[in-house]
């Protein structure tokens, strides 16, 4: 990489953002969480004992290191407040089918207390959900329904808009006077990776930019997709693009693999979205540009805390922000060593 590319403002890269989280991912500008006054939503508590309270929480997957880092979290929320959790997840993030059918073997399960849930698909689980009396919390997608208690994870919109605006200055830093983005999108039809191409797009063009969200790629979140839409966009773009944004930092780091090499691309700027311990890794070693980072543990943790409020008859937030944060090869180590400290469980 070279030094061009290290020198990004840091009053726009460095800072931590609180990214207030909104219905529909991006309904508000607001970066505190909101606490509802009042929940009408008709579920039941219980006079379990914590020791005997069991929550099930049903990820998107398993199956990607981000995912695995909220199972983290999730996992030591109930260690510290005294609760059985158990977590699930469909083997991809496309395999719709699996996680209903995981959804509904939860909620018809008898030791089935709350569920958390990070929705393939939003508007499925709205109806399955439709007549439960259990606790149900939301992570990182919002779900449109009563049902739902709390709602814990980002404005996916405002924190990618800042990763574009962060990823704009980088461009200009590495020598583009014509800033041209093109997005490597997750599953088409998805909310969060919907609300992440549009917040890319207002930061290129709030800095100057163009996106050409004509030309937008689906890689259904997944890496060996993800080098297929990149030599697409190559195909179509010889002469070289100054930045690729993609859905997550799997796609970003398998994207800029296709081009090394490549002089045309030498100094496109490769943004993800993540921020685990592989991200940051291989923006050290030159292999990723930048990532908005966000803190899956925190989600997962704070998602079981919400549900456990819940159970106890207490009104947990209707909206719990969590924090995402612009990583570069400025702040990676950094940011590194925390990833890797709730990572091992350590923190």
């Amino acid at each position: 990489m070279k030094q061009s590319k290290k020198r990004v403002l840091a009053a726009v890269l460095s800072g931590m953002f609180m990214i207030g989280s909104f219905a529909g991912c991006g309904g508000g500008t607001t970066t505190d969480s909101t606490a509802d006054s009042q929940n009408t939503t008709a579920t039941e508590t219980t006079t379990k004992d914590r020791s005997d309270m069991t929550i099930k929480v049903v990820l998107k997957t398993l199956a990607s290191e981000y995912w695995q880092y909220v199972q983290t979290g999730c996992k030591a929320a109930g260690r510290d407040l005294g609760v059985n959790v158990e977590v699930l997840g469909a083997t991809s993030e496309t395999a719709y089918e699996e996680q209903i059918q995981i959804i509904e073997t939860t909620l018809n399960a008898s030791d089935t207390d709350a569920m958390v849930v990070a929705p393939l698909q939003a508007d499925s689980v709205a109806n399955q959900i439709a007549n439960t009396s259990i606790p149900v919390v939301a992570i990182d997608t919002q779900v449109d329904s009563d049902k739902v208690l709390s709602f814990v994870g980002f404005d996916n919109e405002e924190m990618a808009e800042l990763g574009g605006k962060a990823a704009a200055e980088a461009a200009k830093e590495a020598g583009w006077t014509e800033i041209t983005a093109i997005g490597i999108a997750g599953v088409q039809g998805d909310s969060t990776s919907e609300a992440r191409m549009k917040g890319y797009q207002a930061g290129i063009e709030a800095s100057g930019g163009t996106f050409l969200m004509d030309e937008l790629q689906y890689a259904n979140s997944t890496a060996d997709q993800a080098v297929t839409c990149m030599e697409a966009i190559v195909q179509n773009h010889p002469e070289g693009v100054s930045i690729i944004f993609a859905n997550n930092d799997d796609m970003a780091i398998a994207a800029k693999r296709v081009v090394e090499g490549n002089p045309a691309y030498e100094n496109t700027i490769f943004c993800g979205c993540g921020g685990n311990t592989a991200a940051m890794e291989a923006i050290l070693n030159g292999e990723e540009t930048m990532t908005v980072a966000v803190d899956g543990y925190d989600v997962g943790y704070r998602g079981v805390q919400a549900a456990v409020e819940a159970l106890e008859g207490k009104t947990p937030e209707k909206f719990i922000a969590s924090p995402a944060t612009i990583v570069t090869i400025e702040n990676a180590e950094e940011h590194l060593a925390e990833v890797q400290k709730k990572e091992n469980d350590t923190v």
